[in-house]
């Protein structure tokens, strides 16, 4: 994996957001990398629930299958400045879910504003229900052609190409359906970080409060992190000599 500048991309004809730098590959990211994946359950579920639900439920992963599916080659673009480009995504759209299995147990009467994804690993992310329902939006089972690993969030991960990557919970496990913006979601590494509660990229919209060009130094610091981290990680892996 290997950082690219400014004029490399731009000489590749790539189009990346403001601010953004393209690397070489799709490293493993996120707030708990010192930690392996959580294990995949022997029957994954998404669970269900929330204000706006009239009793919890149980979503099978098993029984997505029987949705119509769709493929997505998207880029992918972590709030600290760098891009992932020409992913190949394959699942299920979340509108799909959405209207075939969380709209009809609703409780009568109400008014959606937001959903909260949580993942085996116990991150969690908000959206609001306009950036949720977004054609692009998936709950991915697939990358590249092949089963999710637990590096990208096996068994099943959302994917919103439009918002920064912390928005894409991996080892997705349970949707909070809201009727108000729930507060006190997110974990404490991205509290502090104060996530804009919308986190479009192409609006560059990194933070609720502080201007995007006053993150991009401190936030771009962190990619030679994730790239010498990935360096030693797969080193790690390799198989030892004897």
């Amino acid at each position: 994996m290997a950082y690219r500048s400014r004029n490399h991309h731009a000489a590749s004809g790539v189009t990346l957001p403001p601010g953004q730098r393209l690397i070489d590959g799709f490293p493993r990211f996120g707030a708990n990398l010192s930690r392996p994946a959580p294990p995949v359950p022997i029957k994954s579920v998404i669970n269900i629930r929330g204000a706006a639900v009239t009793d919890a439920f149980d979503v099978p992963l098993a029984s997505l299958a029987t949705l119509p599916r769709r493929e997505l080659t998207a880029d992918f673009h972590c709030v600290a400045g760098w891009s992932a480009t020409h992913l190949r995504w394959e699942g299920v759209p979340f509108k799909t879910v959405y209207r075939t299995l969380i709209e009809p147990a609703l409780r009568p009467g109400i008014s959606v504003t937001h959903v909260v994804c949580r993942g085996l690993d116990g991150w969690r992310s908000v959206l609001s229900i306009e950036d949720a329902l977004a054609d692009d939006v998936l709950i991915a089972d697939r990358l590249d052609g092949r089963p999710l690993s637990g590096d990208h969030g096996a068994p099943a991960r959302l994917v919103s190409p439009r918002q920064y990557g912390y928005v894409s919970t991996k080892h997705l496990c349970r949707i909070e359906v809201h009727t108000a913006e729930p507060k006190g979601i997110h974990k404490s590494v991205l509290r502090l970080l104060g996530p804009h509660p919308r986190a479009r990229v192409w609006e560059e919209e990194r933070h609720r409060y502080l201007p995007a060009w006053l993150l991009r130094r401190p936030y771009r610091a962190t990619i030679a992190f994730v790239i010498t981290w990935g360096r030693r990680r797969d080193v790690r892996s390799r198989p030892q000599p004897r």
